[in-house]
């Protein structure tokens, strides 16, 4: 479940991300009452199968959810919350303008990592590159993203989109050859087979940097729970 709207005294409408049939709303009629069997249910993370009684001309009601997974973990930690919903509304947004519903099963994989104990910041930016290839803006990390030569890539430019060999190189900045190695593996890496990941906080710090550069530069997406990360960043540096 990606979000909730309160909806007269007591029920929700809820905006729900499903496997196969991407992006529905459904109404959670009374169950912001205190004995309403959905009322436990009807909140954003929810991640379950849901019996919902379809409407082709008007709202359809959600019946029942079983819990498939309650990711406790990470609802009882203020950074894992914010994280996860950063990847929930970015994956709401990607699937709507790009209908891949190949995004749903990145996301959940996401989630259980992060619910695992996994760096809720390195899970992000491992998903945030996956989604650059569903949005049709992936990086040029096979090759120089100027002339395609594979011989010695030397950094990462958001600028000139991707990987830069030193031929090509101008006054670009310069990453560490672990940040620009790292780009490319986490790219690739199936997520739900992460058994291991440790990384220099350096490291980390430079691929989140050339992710928002590269976001911000080609997507064209901006949400307010990005803004929320920030700060939260900024403030535990300050503590």
């Amino acid at each position: 479940m990606l979000r909730e709207t309160n909806y007269s005294e007591a029920s929700k409408i809820l905006t729900v991300f499903t496997k196969d049939y991407g992006l529905i709303s459904v109404m959670a009629q009374g169950c912001r009452n205190l004995k309403s069997k959905l009322r436990g249910v009807s909140q954003k993370f929810s991640y379950g199968i849901f019996t919902i009684h379809y409407r082709e001309n008007g709202v359809s009601n959600l019946r029942t959810v079983d819990i498939l997974d309650p990711f406790l973990t990470v609802l009882s930690d203020i950074e894992k919350i914010s994280y996860a919903t950063y990847l929930l509304e970015l994956s709401e947004q990607v699937v709507k303008e790009s209908d891949h519903l190949e995004v749903f099963d990145l996301l959940i994989a996401s989630l259980k990592k992060m619910n695992e104990g996994y760096s809720p910041s390195i899970i992000t930016n491992i998903l945030e590159l996956k989604l650059l290839d569903y949005l049709g803006i992936r990086p040029v990390i096979d090759g120089c993203s100027i002339c395609g030569s594979t011989k010695d890539i030397v950094t990462v430019s958001a600028n000139d989109g991707g990987y830069l060999c030193k031929n090509c190189m101008t006054n670009q900045k310069i990453y560490s050859a672990r940040t620009v190695k790292l780009i490319r593996m986490l790219f690739y890496v199936d997520i739900s087979k992460i058994t291991k990941l440790e990384i220099h906080e350096d490291t980390r710090r430079e691929i989140a940097e050339f992710i928002e550069e590269y976001y911000d530069r080609y997507a064209g997406i901006y949400l307010k729970s990005k803004n929320f990360l920030k700060n939260l960043n900024k403030i535990s540096k300050v503590g």
